[in-house]
């Protein structure tokens, strides 16, 4: 006998059909109710907003936030910082070595021709300035004294003058000195004093440099890239440097870049400043929605927001929402509205920009990238749907399939 053909409207063959639906039907219940449970990459922008625990502030960037955000990462010049000093004589300090010459008129009263060389015979040669008034004819003679180390009492010895206290004086305040003790006693005495050796003016250099130096101050005055050449230059990329100069109970740092772009910043450095050339790897950390999730290395001198969205490869057109573009901070608190106890603890701060509002744009060119942030890009609900329906097709089919073969 045929087999008979089973019209649509056979109650045998409606019930295969009517089993698949009810089934589907299920599933999307189940589906929905376990949305949740869907694969992500992170919360939702809704999740943020509305499950962030009492201790996140969720802030909405806007022109307000912005400008606080600028006056907070405005960093002080070197030229405010350290105001320049109007030059001035060397000043000699204990440690410093220092050598006198003094010149006497005809006929010399004490310092002789043979006390002169009484003088230079200590030190085992002429002086190069006895033998230039030699060859030059002239009758004034000059003796030039052993050099002598300021002692730690801040004075020297000159014949016929005895201890003179020098030290926190110029040179040529040590020169008035030593004329005024030799008045009445040499004839018409004149007197040169010259630094043999600068063991107190001076500036350090450390850090990442190629020589760890100590580079001598001269009154010409040297300045911060001075320094800088003097201890062979860095040993890091320029614009991944940052310069540190600590005078006294102060210390500021600027990135290296600003220091060679603005001259004013290449300030007059002052005896015992310490220079410190530091290699600061910044980086941030993309996640979510964007070209790439990966650490994100950036310069010394900072980046903007906008900056840092186009070097994580920008928003996925298929995946982001653009209303949920989050920068998750740690920040110090101001230590007017905490309690002592609490001034130094950091707090958690998420900052929301909503790309949908043209206007956002222009925020996103001033907002300022921080070391260690986190930018997280939310899931459009779009995309949630997507993953649902590629779940529920995925699911249905296979179960249709086997169906129709138990037809």
């Amino acid at each position: 006998m045929s087999a008979r053909r089973l019209m649509p409207c056979d109650p045998r063959a409606a019930v295969p059909a009517v089993a698949v639906a009810r089934f589907a039907l299920s599933l999307v219940a189940a589906s929905l109710g376990a949305c949740a449970t869907l694969p992500s990459t992170g919360p939702s922008a809704h999740d943020i907003q509305e499950g962030a625990a009492a201790s996140i502030h969720v802030v909405d960037v806007d022109d307000s936030v912005m400008r606080r955000l600028l006056e907070r990462r405005a960093n002080k010049l070197f030229s405010e910082v350290f105001p320049g000093l109007p030059p001035h004589d060397q000043i000699v300090l204990p440690g410093d070595v220092l050598e006198v010459s003094i010149w006497e008129a005809p006929p010399a009263l004490l310092f002789s021709s043979a006390a002169g060389s009484s003088f230079s015979s200590a030190t085992g040669n002429r002086t190069a300035s006895s033998a230039l008034s030699a060859a030059s004819g002239s009758t004034a003679n000059v003796t030039t004294l052993p050099q002598q180390m300021i002692g730690t009492e801040g004075s020297i010895y000159v014949p016929f003058a005895g201890a003179l206290a020098v030290a926190g004086k110029s040179l040529r305040q040590v020169e008035a000195d030593i004329t005024r003790q030799l008045q009445g006693k040499a004839n018409k005495p004149q007197v040169l004093v010259r630094l043999a050796a600068n063991n107190t003016a001076y500036v350090t250099i450390v850090g990442e440099v190629a020589n760890s130096t100590r580079m001598p101050l001269t009154p010409r005055g040297e300045h911060l890239l001075d320094a800088l050449a003097a201890a062979g230059g860095t040993r890091q990329p320029v614009e991944k440097v940052t310069l540190q100069v600590t005078r006294g109970a102060t210390v500021h740092s600027l990135p290296l870049d600003m220091v060679i772009r603005d001259p004013q910043q290449n300030i007059a450095l002052q005896p015992g400043d310490v220079v410190t050339a530091f290699y600061q790897p910044l980086s941030f950390t993309a996640l979510g929605a964007t070209g790439k999730n990966d650490e994100v290395n950036f310069e010394a001198k900072g980046i903007s927001l906008a900056q840092g969205l186009a070097r994580a490869g920008s928003l996925l057109d298929t995946r982001s929402n653009a209303a949920g573009v989050f920068i998750f901070r740690l920040e110090q608190q101001d230590a007017g509205d905490t309690p002592p106890a609490m001034a130094h603890a950091p707090i958690a701060v998420v900052y929301r920009i909503n790309l949908k509002d043209p206007r956002a744009f222009f925020l996103l060119q001033n907002f300022p990238m921080q070391n260690k942030d986190v930018l997280y890009v939310a899931n459009a609900p779009a995309a949630q749907l997507q993953k649902f329906l590629n779940l529920l097709l995925s699911t249905v089919y296979p179960i249709q399939g086997a169906v129709s073969l138990t037809k």
